[in-house]
Order: C-alpha cells, then sequence, then structure tokens
C-alpha cells in the first residue's frame, strides 16, 4: 500500500508527458477577426484563366519551370518589403493550421496575400502592421532598418564616391559591420560563379572589414545581396530555356540572358534579347525594374515576374495602327526633341501568372525604363488584356463615372476608351525627357507625363473614340481616397485632378457633390500641364518639383472629401482586388 502513491505519480507524470501541448495563443498584435473582415468585405477576387491548351508540350513543361522561378520573386519580393515578412507568415501559418484555420487567422492569411506581407493599407488609406512586425519604414528591407534619411544624406556628403553605389537601382544598403561584410563575403566564397561574376567584390569587401565599426555604409549588388535566391533563378531559368529551344529559340535565348544577368546584376544582355526578340506565344517579364515601392529615395527597383501569353491577331491588329510616333514627340512642348525608334515592340497579352511587384491589376507595362538601355535597343511594351477587360473591373469604373459625374455625362465613359489610354499612356512613356534626377518625385512625374502624352497624342491624331478617351482620363484622376505621399500614382491623380478644376475642365456642384467636365476645355488643360511636367522633368530641378507638387496636391474635406466618399460608395466590394491564377491552381 505504501507503494501506490509513487505509482499514481508516475502514472501522472507519463500522462502528463503524453498530454498534447495547449493549442497555440493567437498574439495580441493580430488583429482581430472583425477588422480584417472590414477590408475582406470590400475586396473582390479577380480570377485569370488564359486558355493554355494550343501550347507545345515543351513549353508547358518550361512553364512549370518559370511558376517555380516566380515562387522565388514572390518570396524576395515580400522580405525586401519586409525584414519580418516570411518569418511573420511562417508563424501566422502554423498558428493557423494548429488552431484548424478559424476565421481569426483565415482571413489574416488572406491579408497576406493580397497586400504581399504583414502590413495592410486600411481604408482610410494609412499602412499599418496586422501581425505583430514593425510598423513599415520608408526604406523597406533594402536600407539599413534603423538608418535614416539625413544620416544617409550626410554620409553621401562625406563621401561622394560612394553614391553611384549606394543610389543604384539594384543594390542593398547596409552599414559597415564586420557581420554584414562576413555575410557577403561568404556568399562569394561559397558560389564560385559569384566570384567570377564580379571579380574585384571579395577584394573589395574585405578590405572594409578591417575598421568597420558600423559607422559608414556600403552597397552591394542584389546577385550578392540575394546570393542564395538568384542561383536558384539561375537553375531555374535554365531548365525553362532548354525546353524553349525547339519551339521558340529566340524565348530560350533571352532566357538565357536573364538568368546570367540575375548572377551579373547586369540586365543588358537580356533586355537586348528581350526588346529585340520576336517571339513566338509566350513572354516574361522578370527582373527588378519599378521603384515605386521605395519611399526613401525612390531609386530601389524591387523584383517582380509576369508570365503572359500572346493575343496574336490582337498584337497583329495594333502593330498595323500604330505609326507616326517622331511626329508626336515632336509636337510635344519641349524643345530639344530626341529621336525615338518607331518600330515599338508590342503585344496584347493574357497574363497567365504575376508575381512580386507585378501582382494585381495593373493594365500594361513599358520596360526597361533605364534611359541607355531604352536608347539603345528601344522597349516593349505588354498588354494585358484579360485584365483590361475583365467584367468586374469595367462594371465598377463604370459605376464610379456615374455616381460621381452628372448625369449629361453617364454614357461617356467606355472601356475602350480606357484600352486606348492605357495603350497610349505606355507609349507616352517612351515619349519626352525621363526626368530621373527629381528623385523621390521621379516616378509621378514620369506617370503623370504618360498620361498626359497619351490625352495629348490621341487628340491629335483626331481618334474616332476620342470623347471616351477623354472620359477616361477624368475617370483615372478620381480617387477613393487622399493619397499618402509615397504612392506615386495617387499623388499625379490628384495633381491632375486638381489642375483641371483650377482650369474649368472640371467644375463641381457641392449640392450634388457630382462633377461636369467641360469638354471645350479638355486640349488647353491637358496641353498646360503636359508643358509643367515636361519642363519639371528637362530642367531636373527637384526644388521645383517639391514647390510644384506642394502646390498642386491641396486635400480639402468640403471636396475632396465628397467625391472620394462617392467613389467608394460606387466601388461597394471592388475596393480592393485579389488576384488568382488558374495556372497555379488556385
Amino acid at each position: 500500500m505504501k507503494m501506490l502513491p509513487v505509482v499514481f505519480l508516475l502514472a501522472a507524470t507519463l500522462a502528463a508527458q503524453e498530454a498534447p501541448p495547449p493549442p497555440p495563443a493567437i498574439p495580441a498584435a493580430y488583429w482581430p477577426e472583425a477588422k480584417s473582415k472590414e477590408i475582406l468585405d470590400k475586396t473582390v477576387t479577380i480570377r485569370l484563366a488564359p486558355d493554355l491548351s494550343a501550347l507545345p508540350e515543351n513549353e508547358k513543361a518550361a512553364l512549370k519551370y518559370l511558376f517555380e522561378v516566380g515562387s522565388i520573386m514572390q518570396r524576395l519580393y515580400e522580405s525586401e518589403r519586409h525584414p519580418e515578412a516570411l518569418t511573420a507568415y511562417e508563424k501566422l501559418r502554423n498558428i493557423d493550421a494548429r488552431l484548424g484555420s478559424p476565421p481569426r487567422t483565415k482571413n489574416l492569411r488572406t491579408l497576406y496575400r493580397l497586400f504581399q506581407g504583414p502590413i495592410a493599407t486600411t481604408l482610410d488609406n494609412k499602412r499599418e502592421p496586422f501581425l505583430d512586425v514593425a510598423p513599415p519604414r520608408p526604406g523597406k528591407n533594402v536600407y539599413p532598418l534603423d538608418a535614416t534619411k539625413e544620416e544617409l544624406d550626410a554620409f553621401l556628403a562625406a563621401h561622394p564616391e560612394m553614391k553611384s553605389g549606394i543610389l543604384d537601382s539594384r543594390t542593398v544598403v547596409r552599414r559597415e559591420t564586420k557581420s554584414n561584410l562576413g555575410l557577403d563575403i561568404n556568399g562569394l566564397q561559397v558560389y564560385p560563379i559569384m566570384r567570377t561574376m564580379h571579380p574585384y567584390a571579395l577584394e573589395g569587401l574585405r578590405s572594409r572589414q578591417h575598421d568597420a565599426d558600423g559607422k559608414n555604409f556600403y552597397a552591394v549588388p542584389y546577385a550578392l545581396a540575394y546570393a542564395d535566391d538568384m542561383i536558384g533563378l539561375y537553375n531555374q531559368l535554365i531548365e525553362a530555356a532548354i525546353r524553349f529551344e525547339d519551339t521558340d529559340p529566340e524565348l530560350a535565348r533571352y532566357t538565357w540572358n536573364r538568368a546570367r544577368d540575375l548572377l551579373s546584376n547586369d540586365y543588358e544582355s537580356g533586355d537586348a534579347s528581350w526588346v529585340t526578340g520576336r517571339f513566338q506565344r509566350l513572354n516574361f517579364q522578370l527582373g527588378a525594374y519599378e521603384t515605386y515601392d521605395d519611399a526613401l529615395y525612390g531609386v530601389k527597383a524591387f523584383h517582380s515576374m509576369s508570365i503572359l501569353i500572346k493575343n496574336e491577331k490582337a498584337t497583329a491588329d495594333l502593330v498595323k495602327a500604330l505609326s507616326g510616333l517622331q511626329s508626336i514627340e515632336d509636337a510635344l512642348p519641349y524643345a530639344p526633341h530626341k529621336r525615338v525608334k518607331e518600330d515599338i515592340p508590342i503585344g496584347v497579352y493574357e497574363v497567365i501568372a504575376d508575381f512580386g511587384q507585378a501582382r494585381g491589376t495593373n493594365t500594361a507595362t513599358i520596360l526597361p525604363n533605364d534611359p541607355l538601355m531604352a536608347r539603345r535597343y528601344g522597349r516593349t511594351i505588354l498588354l494585358r488584356e484579360n485584365i483590361m477587360r475583365h467584367p468586374e473591373i469595367v462594371a465598377a469604373d463604370q459605376r464610379v463615372w456615374r455616381a460621381v459625374t452628372a448625369s449629361a455625362h453617364a454614357n461617356d465613359y467606355d472601356p475602350e476608351g480606357s484600352i486606348q489610354r492605357t495603350l497610349w499612356h505606355e507609349i507616352g512613356h517612351y515619349l519626352g525627357p525621363d526626368g530621373e534626377a527629381l528623385a523621390e518625385y521621379s516616378d509621378s512625374t514620369e506617370e503623370m507625363k504618360a498620361d498626359l502624352v497619351s490625352l495629348f497624342a490621341l487628340h491629335k491624331m483626331n481618334h474616332p473614340a476620342l470623347r471616351a478617351i477623354e472620359a477616361s482620363g477624368i475617370r483615372r484622376t478620381l480617387l477613393n481616397t487622399k493619397p499618402r505621399s509615397d504612392e506615386p500614382y495617387g499623388t499625379m491623380q490628384l495633381i491632375q485632378f486638381n489642375w483641371f478644376l483650377d482650369k474649368g475642365l472640371l467644375t463641381f456642384d457641392p449640392k450634388t457633390a457630382q462633377l461636369s467636365i467641360h469638354y471645350d476645355r479638355y486640349n488647353d488643360a491637358v496641353n498646360s500641364l503636359l508643358t509643367e511636367v515636361l519642363k519639371l522633368q528637362k530642367d531636373g530641378s527637384k526644388d521645383a518639383a517639391a514647390a510644384f507638387f506642394q502646390r498642386w496636391t491641396a486635400w480639402t474635406p468640403e471636396l475632396h472629401d465628397k467625391i472620394a466618399a462617392k467613389v467608394r460608395t460606387a466601388q461597394g466590394a471592388t475596393r480592393f482586388r485579389l488576384v488568382t491564377y488558374a495556372a497555379l491552381g488556385e
């Protein structure tokens, strides 16, 4: 009898050891279900499912490798935008699985997919973390997390020889510490091909180690900063290139070149073969091109990928319709004019899948945007037809138009006008000066120039769908909330809207909170703003750009808030768009 308590104690101990662990607690910083639901109730899912059945079997096989490339690019983009993104999502995924995917954590996983990371855009256009991560930073994860712009400016002033590397579009900026340098040196030592591609990098990094104290900064090319990912991308691209060789040798050549580009951090061979290539059915845009995510200096390009299948008839029809680009360039209100290539590679495509910065409902792209590459080889325009014509998107635009404009304009807006304006917006990037010297104002200014050039050109051509095109130009400026200063698109749309009001193209009725459009003033309003924007780009004065943006980004409750409220109401459940892809099994 005296042994029983010991036996019972042992049994209890064993039982405790075998008991399953308690379910994980949901961190307090995770958004509650009600808060995530507010956003998801305003979100529509756009599913893209182009027909791939006519592709040769070897190209279907190549797609599988391109999807692997896209997966790597997606993770890379998320980590570029926030240092905790990938670990935070893995933690969320594990908690969600162990709890049986209740609505709270399931919603948060959807938010992560929608916003491509742990930072959401709220209904009042603020950027807030919805997981237990640090708030967003202007430099995202491509500058030192604790560095301020003032500190970096002071360093560049004292070390002007470092400026080209620090402000290069495809470098990560680090503090010069022994541990950071050791990580980059290790990448060169692990991958001999990286030492071959960057022959002086190892010596340069080692020379900094001895005196490294964290006070200085240095820049490392994306190829070295993300060496593991770049090697993975290279291997998958080579597999895809091999499978393209029999049926599309030019696409195979581009794929080979782009694979090498990612290791060398020099895109010239890939861009040249991409822009000048004549591909059969498939096309893909891959790399770090656009700088919209850099809110610190506006110079760092972030990674993206789009995989597309050509609409051959629509492309052929479009190519026939394009001519006379030099005459449009010569008519623009600036001087001196440049010579432009009139044979622009252009295609109408359906999106198979997008990754990274390209993911969303972007309607068109023109790349590359490096002035040197554009001058040497030109640029290519990719129109995304299954987004431009998606019924959910078209219907939402028409609802907004009819809610915000007076009844006399109800039938002015037509999606075909929007398609023409979008096409010529991309061509607009090809014309005029580039304005790179405007730094953080350059993206907004360039996008505004493209908008205005499209309207200028189509008016000059007296396009048969001009009224619908002009209506599309107005719809472009109708915002659903006040833009943040780090939003290039929203900022340039607000500037256009305010300019059109000032020039009498638009008038606002405070009783109905609707706009009337005075089309007889359209051309003068567009030409006058285009003149100002081209002057800003040509002169390259950052101070002048700052003054211009300060002057034309006013937002008033009695006007702008009322219009924005009407836009939000008309958008309903389509304010945010979550894109899924049939080819990825979604």
